[in-house]
């Protein structure tokens, strides 16, 4: 066999185990990629993603008809006259001591005085009324009438002194004796419940002292 013949062979043996690499060699998937969100470890973080959200901060709360309803009904309900002597302790805070100070005494006809500051306060004469009837009321104000006390205005202010008279009643109001009053010396009943008219009022139907900074 010649040269050539030997070259053409060797390049005929080498171009045949070309072609049969390449028909050997594994083909590439022409499998389009999954969408992320659907498939794929990225799908499953977006899944969870989706139920971060409803399930976070911004769901609902399980309310059950238990919890409205407690919701809907106060536990302690407060006193009208509790939290009107709430606002005249604020506004007037020397004639008005919270508790544990004691109580001063007040100045005769002090009833008009509030009501002067009805508006501002918020409060309906009925209301005022019944907090000063309420609060001239009890051992707390009854110790503070000693004869030749001051009694206060609204702003702190020295206006008249507790007399003989005063001191003895709150002190037959404190033993818990009535005052015998002849018939004929009664005064009306409007007088006699009337803060504006006195500021101790009456033993007769007592209320308890109901607030607690009273």
């Amino acid at each position: 066999m010649g040269f050539e013949q030997l070259a053409a062979l060797k390049a005929k043996l080498t171009e045949q185990a070309k072609n049969e690499a390449r028909a050997n060699a594994p083909r590439p998937s022409r499998r389009a990629p999954a969408p992320k969100g659907e498939t794929g470890v990225k799908g499953v973080k977006g899944e969870k993603g989706v139920r971060g959200e409803n399930s976070g901060k911004g769901a609902k709360p399980n309310v059950t008809r238990e919890n409205a309803a407690k919701a809907a009904k106060p536990a302690n309900p407060v006193d009208p006259v509790v939290r009107t002597f709430g606002k005249l302790q604020k506004r007037f805070p020397v004639a008005f001591p919270k508790n544990p100070a004691p109580k001063v005494p007040l100045k005769i006809g002090i009833f008009e005085d509030v009501l002067t500051h009805a508006t501002e306060l918020g409060l309906t004469e009925a209301e005022l009324r019944d907090a000063i009837r309420t609060w001239c009321r009890g051992s707390r104000y009854w110790s503070s009438l000693t004869e030749g006390a001051q009694r206060l205005d609204l702003a702190g202010q020295p206006a008249g002194v507790v007399t003989e008279a005063d001191a003895r009643r709150s002190k037959q109001l404190l033993s818990g004796r009535p005052r015998h009053v002849p018939a004929k010396n009664k005064a009306p009943a409007q007088a006699a419940t009337d803060p504006a008219a006195a500021v101790i009022p009456p033993i007769e139907q007592p209320r308890p002292e109901t607030d607690a900074s009273a």
